[in-house]
């Protein structure tokens, strides 16, 4: 009797290792995270103040911007108070309801950042593409519907992986290799078949950031093969500088992303570390340099900070 409670009680929780191996380096590794969420905070919350006390910034361009700065922030702020406690305080147990919290959390803002990316990639087809009908197709209650739409499928994809994850029971070890909860490693910690989450997650996965990023490719294209046919050389750097932030953000996402996909699908175990390390890169690396990449690239935002300092 006693034995079947402990293992009970110890499945009550999560345990959350980190980095495993470098626990005399976990302080170090804290400062950095504590710069990165800093940096984080203060360069989104940035973004979103500016847009909105400027008029001038009152744009689609800066009010996809306000969007994405929107989610990062929800990123950073779903995930790195639970990296800090495990590197600053070692509080690595989470409980079964908390982590599946979190999971959905990560995952839903991960689907909508993928489809604000597509968004502004849409924006940018629209300026080079059709730039007459720019301001008749990019309307405010337009752009609203859009966000609504993004939100709503971020939310109605990722609601079931709490409800699948209850389903099971945890008989196995209950350490997970990460410093938050993820549903690929929670998953694997089930003593029950799995087949399910397995189709589901790749489905979703292949729905949404597959599709997005597919079409964010073919808004490329189209913008590539627009820009080219402007006779004049220098219209034509013109129209792709606009696109050079986006482009940034975009790589910074989806890389890490399709990266740790492969890993998860097809890894090695020896790629465990390497799948950690990109863990933490597609989680808090593009909250953190978005507002640095968009800020450097944008002459109005650049302007705008600036002033803001100067006064």
């Amino acid at each position: 009797m006693s034995s079947v409670n402990d293992t009970k009680l110890s499945h009550a929780a999560f345990i959350l290792t980190g980095i495993s191996g470098q626990e005399n380096t976990h302080l170090w590794i804290s400062v950095t995270f504590c710069v990165m969420y800093t940096i984080t905070i203060v360069g989104n919350s940035f973004i979103l103040f500016i847009v909105k006390t400027d008029p001038s910034l009152h744009e689609p361009m800066y009010i996809f911007l306000s969007m994405l700065a929107t989610t990062d922030l929800g990123l950073s702020i779903t995930t790195m108070p639970t990296i800090l406690g495990i590197y600053l305080f070692n509080c690595r147990e989470i409980n079964l309801n908390a982590c599946f919290a979190q999971l959905f959390f990560i995952h839903t803002l991960q689907c909508i950042e993928s489809f604000m990316l597509l968004l502004m990639a849409f924006d940018r087809f629209i300026a080079i593409c059709n730039p007459l009908r720019y301001a008749s197709i990019l309307t405010l209650p337009r752009i609203a519907m859009m966000g609504l739409v993004c939100v709503l499928r971020g939310v109605a994809s990722m609601i079931p992986l709490p409800f699948l994850l209850k389903r099971f029971q945890y008989c196995r070890d209950n350490v997970l290799s990460h410093s938050y909860c993820l549903h690929q490693a929670v998953m694997q910690l089930a003593c029950s078949d799995i087949t399910v989450n397995n189709i589901y997650g790749l489905f979703i996965t292949l729905a949404t950031m597959g599709l997005d990023s597919l079409f964010i490719l073919l808004s490329y294209v189209m913008i590539l093969k627009t820009a080219l046919s402007v006779a004049s050389h220098a219209e034509c750097l013109k129209a792709l500088n606009t696109c050079v932030s986006h482009i940034c953000a975009v790589l910074l996402f989806y890389t890490a992303e399709i990266s740790l996909a492969v890993i998860h699908r097809y890894g090695l175990s020896s790629s465990h570390l390497l799948a950690i390390l990109l863990g933490y890169v597609s989680l808090l690396v593009p909250p953190l340099m978005n507002p640095i990449i968009y800020s450097l690239k944008s002459k109005h935002l650049r302007g705008r900070i600036v002033r803001l300092f100067i006064k």
